[in-house]
């Protein structure tokens, strides 16, 4: 009892810990954390690709990938439901997993947050035509600096720009939607529908799950939630079907207004451009492609340093690092590592798929983990589990844990498939310094895995 009695006392005084962030984040900003999260370059990029391979069937292939998705996290769904995890994924590894491994997991998060660069860069992308006068380089560092500003003055503040932001967001691929269908070529279902027959059908959808997928970043974010419990599992599922529902009618306008020959392998904008009139066409690339990527940078933006803080507290990294600022509550110092983890990507005009592909195998190790934690809830912490509305059998757990990993691997067997030799290499050499580094670390007896869950 002193001992936790000092550790209380020590995390008051360093403020540092994330029982001190601030539990302001409701169902809504909840929601508009995931669908920023899901909505982003996927949708604009891969419906071509999508229609490629299965024709005008692809709104089935996106209802597809929201159901193979929802699957694939019903772990995280029933874990969330279960307690309060204030450091997100790392507890949940941490408490549920392992402890000693914990610290592999951490490595190999802090390293897939390198996608921040890619979201930063697919935005300047997408800004150039629009503003030619500004180099690339400069439009990816200037919107990275915004939000890393917006992000230090408080999680509210973030909260209630990512809620003006998705709004908007949804607001242009809606109205996307709604003009095209008055376009719509007739005998949409007997004019090339599933095109390769089922094996397209479900290789589309598989493909699209990087469309419809993102939702459990909303699991870091327990921390600063009013009631995650309840919450964070329903905005995981609501947000991948409504985001899915909204992306199936898009397809439906990108594959049946025009000839399927012209519009396969094209992004969504070549379609927008196509068939909107200008002032709309302008609209959804600023309101529709623009703050799509930005709702997806805020967000991990806000996310991805909580998991990072109950490390530090935990021994993993210095504790000093976990600093919050005494009157915003936000990780300063971590946050400034991340922005250097976007900043120098682009500095070093570090090539978008390159940076995509750095940590795939890792993304999918890190996954499998997650997955893998549900194991652990029924006999870790069995009165919580008693009280969840989720509970299921101990076979079930078991089940769905199998099922959910081989999902995973999936996705993995797909993005890795397109990987070079020097990719592979460097993605299994940061998962190799990843569990170095855990063993290393977790030998000295500087690390202390505390509880960082609770029920509520």
């Amino acid at each position: 009892m002193n001992v936790n009695e000092k550790e209380i006392t020590l995390v008051d005084t360093t403020n540092s810990s994330t029982k001190d962030l601030r539990r302001v984040l409701g169902f809504w900003d909840l929601m508009s954390q995931a669908v920023g999260q899901i909505i982003g370059a996927g949708i604009m990029s891969l419906t071509g690709v999508a229609i490629a391979m299965t024709g005008r069937s692809v709104p089935v292939s996106f209802i597809l990938s929201a159901v193979l998705v929802l699957i694939s996290s019903v772990p995280m769904i029933l874990i969330n439901a279960t307690a309060r995890f204030r450091g997100g994924q790392y507890s949940i590894v941490g408490s549920l997993f392992s402890k000693k491994y914990s610290g592999a997991y951490m490595i190999m998060f802090i390293m897939t947050n390198v996608s921040i660069a890619m979201y930063a860069l697919s935005f300047a992308d997408y800004a150039m035509p629009f503003i030619p006068f500004l180099p690339r380089k400069l439009l990816a560092i200037g919107i990275l600096t915004l939000l890393y500003g917006l992000n230090m003055v408080g999680v509210d503040v973030m909260a209630k720009f990512q809620n003006a932001i998705v709004l908007i967001l949804v607001v242009a691929l809606a109205a996307f939607s709604a003009f095209g269908i008055t376009q719509l070529q007739p005998n949409y279902f007997s004019d090339s529908f599933i095109t390769n027959g089922l094996l397209g059908l479900f290789r589309a959808g598989a493909l699209l799950t990087f469309a419809t997928g993102g939702a459990l970043a909303a699991a870091n974010l327990a921390g600063e939630a009013k009631n995650p419990t309840r919450d964070i599992p329903l905005v995981i599922i609501i947000s991948t079907v409504a985001v899915a529902v909204l992306y199936g009618f898009m397809s439906v306008i990108a594959a049946g207004v025009l000839p399927v020959a012209q519009v396969a392998g094209q992004p969504l904008t070549w379609v927008a451009e196509t068939i909107l009139p200008r002032w709309l066409y302008v609209f959804f690339v600023v309101g529709g492609a623009w703050f799509a990527l930005i709702s997806t940078l805020n967000s991990q933006l806000g996310w991805a340093t909580k998991p990072v803080m109950q490390a530090c507290e935990d021994g993993w990294f210095p504790r000093g690092l976990a600093h919050l600022h005494p009157k915003f509550k936000t990780p300063v110092y971590l946050l400034s590592i991340m922005y250097v983890l976007g900043f120098l990507p682009i500095v070093f005009d570090l090539d978008i798929s390159i940076i995509g592909s750095i940590t795939i195998i890792v993304y999918s190790l890190n996954n499998v983990l997650l997955c893998a934690s549900l194991l652990g809830v029924n006999k870790i912490m069995p009165a919580l589990w008693n009280k969840s509305k989720f509970k299921v059998s101990d076979g079930m757990i078991k089940f769905i844990v199998v099922i959910s990993i081989a999902i995973n691997l999936l996705q993995f067997v797909l993005l890795a498939s397109d990987l070079t030799t020097p990719l592979l290499v460097g993605n299994i050499a940061v998962i190799a310094f990843a569990f170095i580094y855990s063993v290393a670390r977790y030998s000295t007896g500087k690390v202390e895995i505390l509880e960082s869950y609770e029920e509520n």
